[in-house]
This record gives structure tokens, C-alpha cells and sequence, in this order.
């Protein structure tokens, strides 16, 4: 495999810096809860999960590091690389998903990973992904735009112009015909510049999350809700999960490579609602959310 040291460390240091951040914002100490597997089996690694729960802020909330090594990549990762179906690979990376308890908070996600692989006789070859999302629940123009600027400022605008809608197309419900949510940056199987352009390209983005993410839930933590307000929250909720579970790349990688159920699923929200063919009353809130923000805008140049 090739050198990662560099990479390792970083990504741990990450998940320390933005965890205690997080911690500091809610008042709650995160859960630490460390795993290692085995050696010899079909998977090796270890990793560690922080997750809060409960929280003064965040309802659920968690920030993975992750590093296995394996016998045979999976399908799932070869996408675009088929010659390296069945490799031995390496991956690593720190993702997190918040679901603050004020429904007028956003949920974020934010995601930095590596993949190396091996195959038989040939050369390593590394390539990186990751990004940012935002998945508002009532939507505020200055929120949308602080998110996209920050993230147009950590990649350059060139990048962020082949991005943002990298990340639209995602982070979208073919099966609702429906954007998550109002997108950010989306970069998968990236190799330009070699091992430490991409490598560089991480960095600048997971050391851009705490200035996107921070600010936007300082100005709403603290805005009054009800239980409306909740029950479209637990509505759109269930938006996160279907997208999760039927779309996301990233959790079917690590469902299918045999990784850890209980880290992969911290993502999930704690509480989800559904109902049959229900759509917000014309005029209100909710239903500018869907009109207005769930879809494409040129929010950094707004």
C-alpha cells in the first residue's frame, strides 16, 4: 500500500478538533467509542466513533474516523476504476452527520476519505473524495449562501464551479424527483495533481466545515418552535433516511465491505416521520422549503 502516515494523522487530528468544537457548542461530551477488529479475517482496522445523543443542541449527532484494510475492494468503489475490482485496498476518513434538535438549525453532513488499492502485480493507486452538505428544515437565504461562500473559498472557485453541482446531482431522491437538500460541494474519485493534490484537496475541506457550519447555528439555536414545526422536521427527516439507505454511496461501501453497522448508521436521525402523499398547505413555511430551496440556485453568487 502506498505511504499514508501523513493522511492518518491528519484525519485524526480532525475528528479531535471538530468533535471538541462541537462538544463545546452543545454543553454535552460526545460518547468515544473505540474498535479494532481482528486481524486475519476478511477485514482489517479499527477505528473511532464520537457520537452525542440528547444533546442541549444536537438531538443526535456523530464524527467517525475510520481506517480498514481489505482483501478484495468491493464493487461499490470501482465505479469508475473497474481493474481494481477485487484488489487489496486501504480506506480511511472522518465523516460526520449533526441532527441539531431546533428545527430551525440544519442538519450538515461532511465527509473526507481515501482509497488506495493494490492490484496483483501492478502499482498503488490512491484517490480521495469528500464534501460538505447542508439540509435545511425552513430555509434562510444568508444561511445558504455563508455555507456555499465558505466552501467556495476552500476549494477555489474553479472547483467549486465542477462541484456544487457534483453535489446537487448526489444529494438528490431520484426515486422523489427532490434535492436533499441545498447542496454544498460533492468530489468522488479525485486524482488530479496525484497523492498530494488530493490529499490537499481534503484538507481544505475538512478545515473549512467548523466556519461553514458554526456561524449558521449560533444565529438559530435559540429561535422558538412548537410542535409544528417538529412534526415537518420528522417529515423531512425521513427524506435523510431514504436517501441514506437507497442512494448513498458511502453507506452501501461500507454495508457491503462487511464495515462496522453501528458507526455506518449513526447517521440515521432519532426520530423520522412518514406519511401518505402529505404536502405542506400552499403559502406557509414549510412549503416555501420545497419551492424556493429544494432546488438548484447560485447560492455563493447571491
Amino acid at each position: 500500500m502506498s505511504d499514508t502516515r501523513g493522511v492518518h494523522d491528519y484525519l485524526v487530528a480532525l475528528q479531535a478538533r471538530i468533535v471538541a468544537a462541537l462538544q463545546a457548542e452543545d454543553g454535552r461530551a460526545f460518547v468515544a467509542d473505540g474498535w479494532r477488529r481482528a486481524p486475519g479475517g476478511p477485514l482489517d482496522g479499527e477505528g473511532l466513533t464520537q457520537v452525542v445523543e440528547e444533546g442541549r443542541l444536537f438531538e443526535r449527532g456523530g464524527c467517525n474516523f475510520s481506517r480498514v484494510q481489505g482483501r478484495a475492494l468491493p464493487a461499490s468503489a470501482t465505479q469508475h476504476r473497474p481493474e481494481l475490482a477485487g484488489a487489496p485496498y486501504e480506506a480511511m476518513g472522518v465523516s460526520l452527520v449533526l441532527h441539531p434538535r431546533n428545527p430551525y438549525v440544519p442538519t450538515v453532513h461532511m465527509n473526507v476519505r481515501m482509497l488506495a488499492a493494490t492490484p496483483v502485480g501492478g502499482t498503488t493507486v490512491s484517490w480521495f473524495g469528500g464534501g460538505m452538505d447542508l439540509t435545511p428544515y425552513y430555509g434562510f437565504e444568508d444561511d445558504a449562501r455563508h455555507f456555499h461562500r465558505v466552501c467556495r473559498q476552500a476549494v477555489g472557485a474553479e472547483r467549486y464551479a465542477r462541484f456544487k453541482p457534483w453535489c446537487d446531482a448526489y444529494f438528490f431522491l431520484a426515486h422523489r424527483n427532490e434535492p436533499r437538500g441545498v447542496g454544498g460541494i460533492f468530489f468522488d474519485d479525485h486524482a488530479e495533481g496525484g497523492h498530494e493534490g488530493g490529499f490537499a484537496l481534503i484538507r481544505a475541506t475538512g478545515d473549512a466545515f467548523l466556519d461553514a457550519y458554526l456561524p449558521i447555528v449560533r444565529r438559530r439555536r435559540d429561535l422558538p418552535y412548537g410542535e409544528r414545526e417538529r412534526d415537518f422536521q420528522a417529515w423531512r427527516r425521513g427524506r435523510y433516511v431514504e436517501f441514506n439507505l437507497v442512494w448513498d454511496r458511502g453507506t452501501h461501501f461500507g454495508l457491503h465491505g462487511g464495515g462496522r453497522s453501528e458507526s455506518i448508521l449513526m447517521s440515521m436521525p432519532p426520530l423520522a416521520r412518514w406519511r401518505y402523499a402529505w404536502q405542506p398547505e400552499p403559502g406557509t413555511p414549510e412549503a416555501r422549503l420545497l419551492s424556493d430551496f429544494l432546488r438548484p440556485r447560485d447560492w455563493a453568487d447571491e
